[in-house]
């Protein structure tokens, strides 16, 4: 596998994570992998053989070649049909909304197709340009220019959606809620309804991906061989709530998640 990241322009560092590409030679026993939640809504390009997306152990649709995947609060399964060569940009939990009109939450654990969101007429034209470019700084460069076009200079996230993410951000998904809105505990349930719209999820959700990333990035670069240190370090309240969640979002325990195949690329994403 052949996975790079590109960092974004100044004017959209704020609301872009990354810019990715990953190229995987076809194989005739390629595996299924599992996807795991990242907190982060994806616009992807699909340049070389389809993907199918399974719905359940047997039934599969094949991604859409230009498409958004929003929020997603559970893993699932993709498997390449042949050469996988994908074009992807990583937009911050509170990016993507800036982008769009569409609620957020409208793109909540699905691909949804770019004509949907940016009109048919654009959303060719742009996935043109990105089929016909020779390399990703060109592709990132047709890409910035068509999200520089869409962004308005008056941001459409509200302050307190903003604050709450950067403070899950810092404490790793660990912070409360209501430690977070201390004294502004009354705008709570303005707070719950404009997350899910702009971000797709809610605040807890979101927190508890944040805090799965952490566990993840210690397991990966084998910072500790404990569970109970890596539920620690991660601030879980025990080893036990650790690995419910992990189960959660995963599908197996931390101790299967090492050396798994079908977590190939989901290890590769977060190492």
């Amino acid at each position: 596998m052949n996975y790079q990241t590109f960092q974004p322009h100044s004017d959209l560092e704020s609301l872009i994570s990354c810019y990715w590409t990953l190229e995987v030679p076809a194989e005739p026993d390629a595996q299924r992998q599992r996807i795991i939640p990242d907190g982060c809504i994806e616009m992807a390009f699909i340049l070389g053989d389809d993907i199918k997306r399974y719905t359940s152990d047997n039934e599969f649709i094949l991604q859409p070649r230009a498409m958004v995947l929003g929020q997603t609060i559970e893993p699932f399964y993709i498997e390449p049909t042949g050469y996988v060569n994908t074009f992807a940009i990583r937009f911050y939990p509170y990016g993507f909304a800036n982008f769009v009109t569409m609620p957020i939450k409208n793109l909540a654990n699905k691909e949804t197709p770019r004509e949907l969101l940016f009109g048919e007429k654009k959303a060719k034209e742009l996935e043109r340009k990105i089929i016909e470019a020779t390399d990703s700084e060109q592709r990132i460069e047709i890409v910035e220019k068509f999200l520089l076009d869409k962004l308005n200079n008056k941001t459409t996230i509200d302050h307190i959606v903003k604050t709450t993410i950067d403070a899950l951000l810092a404490a790793n998904g660990s912070a409360s809620i209501s430690t977070i809105l201390k004294e502004n505990l009354s705008k709570r349930r303005q707070l719950e309804r404009n997350f899910k719209k702009q971000i797709g999820v809610s605040p807890k959700q979101l927190g508890k991906v944040i805090r799965l990333q952490t566990a993840l990035k210690l397991l990966l670069n084998k910072k500790t061989e404990s569970l109970t240190d890596v539920a620690y370090e991660s601030e879980y309240f025990d080893q036990a709530h650790f690995i419910k969640d992990f189960k959660e979002f995963t599908g197996i325990n931390p101790k299967k998640f090492l050396g798994n195949e079908n977590m190939a690329l989901s290890t590769l994403f977060y190492k």
